[in-house]
């Protein structure tokens, strides 16, 4: 489909009123923006929705119940060791509303491993949250404990032994079962989902055991499984059961979710979901397949809003600083998205909340003027009666320390409302540049996070290809400077020179590894001495795929609720031609299986070769967007033996060409606006007024915040790594007429944006 003239300005939106704050890295912002690919034109407003924290209260995490003395095994953490004289509660699990003010709230099986927790109850405790709600009357944000339900199994259902085994009560321990979910039927008794069997259990109102433990259709067990037969292989992973459980509306049916991927998936990302008919004590036959933004994230909870309609805690196993998935999902069984999986739409991120009254600010990581609940487990989900959201999690109970280092979290209830503010366009487009890549290590689901929490309108994935075909994000094919294979003996003969658009590179290159092999390496910061906030995450994060990077942005919403746009890279596509590892035809299937191939899609393609970018155009109907270097020429007119440059290609008659193909140009800043020889700003060049005339939109590469990168004018010491007044900088080519860039910093580019005349 060619195009003369761009149909869809490359623009986002402002919050028009209070907007978050981000204080989840080191530096913060006070604006709140987003984009879309259709969206009226600057000056217009339209609503979204914003979670803004309401309430909050908190259980100490040294909290003892009554009881014999429990944690006799549990590994020492946070200066706490056991045993200790009661039970812990190690946080909640699962609750139940009650619909007067207090829950039914349950822990799991105590210290972590079957191992560890025999000497801890398994209960549910009756408590009522005196919320903390930041105004003059609020409450004392504390949970008190009134009550309690001991689960046993008094009636001898069990066929197989109890740590109780010999006592009257026979009361259950977490070496037992591991319970991590909860639904009250309409008689008041409670069915449970739990991890060792996995099981779902039947228990009366007052904690007793009706009914043999229901195990999973076809045989499917865990490792813990008491009835596992020796010899027998598990095809639930250790612990990876029934962490998520809701009801039908009616209560009749139970859908339990695998917290991880089964044991031999061609999926990791692949969760599944069943249902079981509470009247016959039968599953029904009838599963549904769950995606997860990564391999590695669980299912931390669910909850019933609707007919085939549920609220999906996802979260990864990282807390503090280093998390990325702590999300409220919608699932709808009925709907399946492009790929086949039960379609999910957000509800809430919860390292985003508003906190305009500044509830408990100031008293650890993730409590300011923007809330976030940072934790390992957060595996509570409820829609309390009112319609607002209750949010709460597990605090592995001594072992995590999200808020304060070296201090034990707090078991925490947390209710959130959505509001709705309004938002106004500006006409100016923030893309995160490998997503916030001066926060965390580059091209990694984390840096993308960080991206879209600080505002970013799209986020930018540079694509290569593995040896066995798959698209993954990387800056360069050579992955040396940017993971740890280095470190990694297996792939020392892996090390190799190869010829890259007429350059010799040696290290180690993704087409020389299978996706497989890539999954095994970490990603690590590129410009760790400028940059050691970021490196200070080495080691933890995988390299991500196309596909998981797309999920995450169609998955997410931009600061105004709208879904946040992805801005892919080719990376040496007549290289990876050379190789028969063509670029163009896996990205265009991608987008169609994520649903984004239409002009409407927030989605622009860009590439530093020109050939290609044609044959995509032909291709889809996503925007197009020819990226322009200071210096050089697009490799694929180099290896064809035509003399035309990058400064042939900003030329008036070069950008004419160019809006043939594609709706915008990605220029270096220094071809928009040239640095003298004394390392100040020039005058501007007529490109972006050109690119202008002829119809292409300008977005301006790469905006970053340390004095190594700034113009002499805009840096603030003569230490390299030292920020500078990027602000400045961006201002003067907001100035030139600029309508886009791409920077490290989003957040630092966001907030010149609000000191630049915008609302």
């Amino acid at each position: 489909m060619r195009r003369t003239a761009r149909s869809a300005p490359f623009v986002r939106t402002v919050a028009a009123g209070t907007a978050a704050t981000v204080l989840l890295t080191a530096l913060t912002t006070t604006a709140a923006t987003a984009t879309t690919a259709d969206r009226p034109g600057p000056g217009r407003h339209h609503h979204h929705e914003v979670p803004v924290l309401e309430g909050r209260a908190t259980l100490s995490a040294d909290f003892l119940a009554d009881g014999p003395p429990s944690g006799a095994d549990a590994s020492p953490a946070n200066g706490r060791q056991g045993p200790w004289d009661g039970q812990v509660i190690p946080g909640f699990s699962a609750m139940v509303d009650n619909g007067d003010g207090t829950f039914w709230a349950q822990p799991d099986n105590g210290f972590g491993t079957q191992g560890n927790s025999a000497d801890f109850l398994l209960r549910s405790y009756l408590v009522e949250p005196d919320w903390d709600t930041g105004a003059r009357h609020s409450g004392s944000g504390d949970i008190e404990i009134l009550d309690r339900i001991d689960y046993n199994d008094a009636n001898g259902v069990l066929d197989f032994p109890i740590v109780r085994s010999g006592t009257t009560e026979r009361l259950l321990t977490g070496a037992d079962f591991d319970i991590e979910s909860v639904v009250r039927a309409q008689d008041g008794s409670f069915w449970v989902g739990e991890e060792f069997g996995p099981f779902v259990l039947h228990f009366d109102a007052s904690g007793t055991l009706l009914e043999e433990p229901i195990p999973l259709p076809g045989g499917l067990k865990s490792p813990q499984n008491p009835y596992l037969a020796d010899g027998e292989a598990p095809g639930v992973r250790a612990s990876s059961g029934f962490e998520a459980m809701s009801a039908s509306p009616n209560g009749r049916y139970l859908y339990p979710v695998i917290e991880n991927a089964l044991v031999g998936t061609d999926d990791e990302r692949r969760r599944v979901v069943y249902e079981l008919d509470t009247r016959s004590g039968e599953y029904t036959g009838r599963t549904w397949d769950y995606q997860t933004d990564l391999p590695g994230n669980v299912i931390g909870d669910s909850f019933t809003v609707g007919k085939g309609r549920f609220w999906f805690v996802e979260r990864d196993n990282f807390d503090a600083a280093a998390s990325v998935t702590k999300r409220v999902y919608e699932v709808d069984l009925r709907r399946t998205d492009h790929e086949g999986f039960v379609a999910k739409k957000l509800v809430l991120d919860a390292l985003k909340i508003d906190n305009p009254r500044g509830i408990d600010a100031g008293e650890g990581y993730g409590l300011g003027e923007t809330f976030a609940l940072p934790v390992q487990s957060f595996e509570t989900v409820l829609r309390l009666r009112d319609g607002r959201i209750l949010i709460g999690n597990d605090n592995n109970y001594p072992g995590n320390d999200a808020r304060v280092p070296g201090t034990p979290d707090d078991t925490e209830m947390v209710v959130v409302d959505l509001e709705r503010q309004r938002t106004r366009d500006d006409g100016v487009t923030v893309v995160g540049h490998r997503g916030a890549s001066g926060y965390r290590p580059e091209h990694t689901l984390a840096a993308y996070e960080q991206a879209i929490l600080q505002c970013a309108d799209y986020i930018e994935p540079d694509v290569v290809a593995t040896k066995d075909g798959v698209l993954v994000a990387r800056h360069e094919n050579e992955i040396g400077g940017t993971t740890d294979v280095a470190d990694h003996p297996e792939f020392a003969d892996r090390r190799t020179t190869k010829t890259i658009d007429g350059r010799e590179v040696t290290g180690w290159f993704t087409e020389d590894f299978t996706l497989a092999e890539l999954r095994t390496l970490r990603a690590q910061e590129r410009l760790g001495e400028l940059r050691p906030g970021s490196a200070a995450f080495d080691g933890l994060y995988q390299v991500p795929t196309l596909d998981e990077v797309l999920d995450l942005a169609r998955r997410s919403e931009t600061c105004d609720g709208r879904q946040v746009g992805v801005y892919p890279e080719t990376k040496h596509p007549t290289y990876f031609d050379s190789v028969g590892l063509s670029l163009e035809e896996p990205l265009v299937a991608e987008l169609e299986a994520n649903g984004l191939d239409s002009r409407r899609d927030p989605v622009i393609l860009q590439s530093f070769e020109t050939g290609n970018l044609r044959d995509l155009d032909e291709m889809t109907d996503v925007r197009i967007a020819q990226l322009v270097s200071a210096s050089g020429a697009p490799y694929d007119l180099v290896a064809a033996g035509e003399s035309t440059t990058y400064a042939d290609l900003v030329t008036r008659r070069g950008l004419r060409q160019v809006a043939g193909y594609a709706d915008g140009i990605g220029a270096a800043k220094d071809v928009l606006i040239p640095r003298e020889a004394d390392g100040t700003l020039g005058e501007p060049t007529s490109v972006i007024r050109d690119a202008h005339r002829a119809g292409l939109e300008v977005h301006a590469w790469t905006f970053r915040a340390e004095n190594t990168f700034l113009p002499t004018g805009f840096r603030s010491s003569g230490d390299p790594a030292e920020h500078g007044d990027l602000a400045g900088e961006i201002r003067v080519f907001l100035d030139a007429g600029l309508d886009g860039l791409f920077a490290d910093h989003p957040d630092l580019a966001v907030a010149a944006l609000g000191g630049h005349g915008h609302s």
